[in-house]
């Protein structure tokens, strides 16, 4: 029990440590909010495709294989479905109405919604038996999971929403990954069958805001610069995945 209290724990307040840690560019300019937002980009890309999507095809048979096309597009709907209570959202974290502080409020509501699988993942690691493994899994989890909490930041106070809504938004997602976490553990059997799914669901629902607002938000000017902090984000979770 220690073990998987220290892991919920540490996989949760990775998120919020980095979330800490983005307070150093809170003060961003406009191109340097681009900047932080083509990195985000890059890393929730690298997440959604390698973390999510691609874990849920691990030992897939066809069913399985139409289980996460079907997430795939589950995802996407939810997002779409969530982009209708974005005023309430709006109002609840006093965000400006604006365009851009709609695009900044799904992009937190996909990294919340990816948290949760995530955190089932680190949890079922353990509640196979496996300790290695689940050691070796939520490590991996809790590094990607510092450079999402720190990309959180800078958008949210573009946004205008306070620093201190800001933060407690951004530990808010790092929460939801400790309920997914004990969730994993005590219920391997429940999660084995649908944790192919919720992957998949959280990897459309983060594609849907990269491909449908993130992108477009950050490419508007003609220079480059976005792009390549784009792939800069992805590269770093690439090399995370690989070297852990």
């Amino acid at each position: 029990m220690k073990v998987i209290l220290i892991t919920a724990l540490g996989v949760g307040g990775s998120t919020i440590f980095g979330a800490a840690i983005g307070y150093f560019f809170r003060s961003a300019t406009k191109k340097l909010y681009s900047a932080v937002l083509s990195f985000a980009a890059g890393v929730m890309l690298a997440a959604a495709i390698i973390g999510l999507i691609m874990s849920s095809l691990e030992d897939a048979d066809i069913l399985g294989f139409l289980s996460c096309l079907f997430g795939l597009f589950c995802g996407a709907f939810v997002l779409l479905g969530i982009g209708k209570t974005l005023p309430l959202l709006r109002k609840i974290l006093s965000a400006n109405k604006s365009r851009k502080s709609d695009r900044v409020l799904l992009f937190v509501c996909a990294i919340a919604l990816h948290n949760l699988p995530e955190g089932i993942a680190a949890g079922v690691g353990f509640g196979t038996g496996d300790i290695s493994d689940g050691i070796t899994l939520a490590l991996g989890i809790a590094l990607q999971n510092i450079p999402e909490g720190m990309v959180l930041i800078a958008p949210m106070l573009q946004a205008g929403i306070s620093p201190v809504r800001t933060f407690l938004s951004a530990a808010f997602t790092g929460v939801i990954e400790i309920v997914g976490t004990f969730v994993g553990f005590y219920a391997v059997s429940f999660s084995s069958v649908f944790l192919p799914f919720a992957l998949a669901l959280a990897g459309g629902s983060m594609l849907f805001v990269i491909c449908g607002e993130m992108i477009p938000e950050t490419c508007n000017s003609e220079k480059h610069s976005p792009v390549f902090c784009l792939l800069f984000g992805f590269a770093v979770m690439v090399a995370l995945d690989f070297f852990i």
